[in-house]
């Protein structure tokens, strides 16, 4: 694991933190690999104004015995946590300065597959939430843009191996959003550490 982190503050309460290389390439590439061997990946739907489409991505969600986490528009309950995963979720806790008791993870296929703008603030996860974003495979863009002036945007390149910390105040803030990048063959997966409240 390299320490290195950068703060970002590119727009007035954008609280980031980033570690460029929170895992090196071994170590991202053998955490890929067991996500996809063991990971039971779903393909789900979403309800907006009525109607039912599928999500542009595949999704799993992991966390402690008993977590629940609703999210486009239905009630998951959290697979057990991969084993490998634990030791991961704890540097990440410690890098973040507080613990998670859950994992959403997103596989991208390519770069048409995405997640349109939102703010993870689902009051399960309380009022100011802090989320871990680990990214493994391809790089992609992330934006972000501000709720009460939405010219005010910034945007991040997540490379293999790349931990974002987003901080209190984000998700009440800005919205954040991965765009479709037809250029883009290869696959990323995606781990956003969360503190669920029960």
């Amino acid at each position: 694991m390299i320490n290195k982190l950068e703060y970002l503050n590119p727009l007035t309460g954008l609280n980031l933190t980033l570690f460029p290389n929170f895992l090196n390439r071994r170590q991202s590439s053998l955490l890929f690999d067991i996500l996809e061997n063991e990971i039971a990946w779903e393909k789900t739907q979403v309800k907006v104004f009525g109607k039912i489409y599928p999500v542009p991505r595949l999704t799993a969600f992991l966390g402690d015995e008993g977590i629940h986490y609703k999210y486009s528009g239905q009630i998951h309950a959290a697979a057990p946590w991969l084993p490998s995963l634990l030791d991961i979720k704890a540097q990440i806790e410690s890098k973040a300065g507080q613990p998670f008791n859950s994992v959403l993870l997103n596989r991208y296929n390519n770069g048409l597959d995405k997640m349109g703008w939102h703010a993870d603030n689902e009051k399960e996860l309380g009022p100011e939430p802090v989320i871990a974003s680990l990214n493994l495979g391809a790089s992609r863009r992330m934006d972000f843009k501000s709720k009460k002036n939405p010219k005010e945007k910034y945007a991040i390149q997540l490379e293999d191996g790349m931990l974002l910390i987003m901080g209190k105040g984000c998700q009440e803030h800005f919205y954040h959003q991965i765009p479709v990048q037809k250029k883009i063959t290869e696959i990323r997966i995606n781990l956003t550490f969360r503190q669920i409240l029960q």
